[in-house]
């Protein structure tokens, strides 16, 4: 039996697939834009193995892209074809199983299969990953944490791969609120794996959280090594330095970030489209006018109505199409999504709450319901944590509830959601908190001096 960096079986004998094979665990593990490229030479070296061919399919489905599925059910075809035709490795087995599970709408099983592999191996540091990946489309901060958790005696200092788990276990600290522990942990996965954009990441994550911009910023510019080789996310590591700098108010820096880093490559991939909406309705929510930004990003939007993938994909698109003034299609999104939400499906469930709820808010705040948008996304906003992403991405929609909740005159159940909001910051207030309270308390004054007149 072959065993690759991961300590960790695989049905690859040829040499050179194998050291392309790791090649691939690496560039996938540091987010690097080569991952692709080493992944398709071992599938040409090494086409009667199965755990490429479902790694592909994984790695397809967490594209969030309906023409991936497509791509996923052809890698899942061919791993099961490769199983039959002698591929007998149980970690084979279980990657295909979770494939299956994934395309049959079940992601969380998709889950439950993977950890059978590291419940065997914890030193698999490559199915750690897609289970973290996965369970972080999900919304499942405790569950990314245990999982990781377990790994870790299994990365002690002689394992190749350590400091990619740390970043890691870094990430799931800061989702769980644990801020310190995962400020330590980012750092210390810098020190192993300098090219870790994830653990860096975690600690940017850290700082906003815990309103600590100077440091955020600082971070960053001091470890630009280790997101530029990345593949589209580094688009989403200058997303937080710019979400650093609107914490500090400096919106021309954020709007020339935005120009010519966030969306330098004006790509259609949800995640770059996430950044983008979200950042320029976090400036819109400022008074700053993004202009015809919002054109690329809404006609982009228009071609992704049928695609039904995730909701938090569905959710960025509406805030495109409903600030972009773009009523009918924000309309056929919403009727879409409202569909999707009578499958019995894990994405069916999430697309029928809170996924309607809160797209029904989102277009009622830009055609400027405010009273609706205030009820819908108040609705929503329990269970948001479902359709995926981290606290800071999800935090664009807290926000335009909260403001949607100011503009109706809902005072005391806005300052209440603001209260939860600083509590999940340990108590740190932003700078939008602080002009969100100000705001609520200026209110109240006028409203008692109109009342005494």
């Amino acid at each position: 039996m072959t065993f690759d960096i991961c300590c960790s079986e695989i049905a690859i004998r040829d040499a050179t697939a194998l050291d392309a094979w790791n090649a691939m665990i690496r560039a996938f593990l540091a987010h690097g834009a080569a991952a692709p490229d080493h992944l398709a030479r071992v599938l040409e070296g090494a086409p009667d193995a199965a755990l490429p061919h479902a790694a592909k399919g994984l790695f397809c489905m967490l594209m969030g892209r309906s023409e991936m599925t497509e791509a996923a059910r052809d890698a899942a075809l061919r791993a099961r074809a490769a199983v039959e035709g002698g591929d007998d490795t149980q970690r084979a087995a279980a990657w295909l199983a979770a494939l299956e599970a994934w395309l049959s709408g079940h992601p969380s099983g998709a889950v439950f299969h993977l950890e059978t592999v590291l419940a065997r191996n914890p030193a698999d540091t490559l199915t750690m990953k897609v289970c973290h990946a996965i369970r972080f489309v999900l919304g499942d901060a405790r569950g990314m944490r245990l999982s990781v958790e377990h790994t870790l005696a299994a990365h002690g200092a002689d394992h190749p791969l350590r400091g990619y788990t740390l970043g890691c276990h870094a990430f799931a600290l800061e989702e769980t609120g644990d801020y310190d522990a995962a400020e330590g942990a980012g750092r210390a996965a810098l020190e192993v794996a300098p090219d870790d954009a994830w653990g860096l990441h975690a600690v940017a994550h850290v700082y906003d959280m815990t309103h600590r911009s100077d440091a955020g910023i600082a971070l960053l510019d001091a470890n630009e090594a280790a997101w530029d080789h990345c593949n589209n996310f580094r688009f989403h590591v200058w997303w937080h330095k710019a979400l650093l700098h609107l914490d500090r108010g400096e919106t021309d820096t954020v709007l020339a970030l935005y120009d010519g880093k966030i969306r330098e490559e004006k790509t259609d991939d949800y995640r770059d489209i996430s950044n983008a909406t979200s950042l320029l309705m976090r400036l819109e929510l400022e008074g700053v006018a993004c202009g015809d930004r919002w054109d690329e990003l809404a006609e982009l939007s228009e071609t992704r109505l049928t695609d039904g993938c995730l909701v938090f994909a569905d959710l960025h698109y509406m805030l495109a199409l409903a600030s972009n003034g773009r009523r009918d299609s924000a309309n056929r999104l919403t009727a879409r999504i409202a569909s999707s939400g009578r499958a019995r499906t894990e994405p069916g469930r999430i697309a029928a709450h809170p996924g309607e709820a809160a797209a029904r808010g989102l277009e009622a705040f830009g055609e400027g319901r405010y009273e609706v948008a205030f009820e819908m996304l108040s609705h929503a906003r329990a269970h948001m944590q479902t359709i995926g992403g981290s606290h800071a991405q999800r935090d664009i929609f807290e926000r335009i509830c909260i403001d949607a909740g100011l503009r109706a005159g809902e005072l005391a159940r806005t300052e209440a959601i603001l209260t939860e909001r600083t509590a999940l910051r340990a108590e740190h207030r932003d700078r939008f908190a602080d002009t969100r309270f100000s705001a609520i308390a200026e209110a109240r004054r006028n409203a008692a001096l109109y009342a005494a007149q």
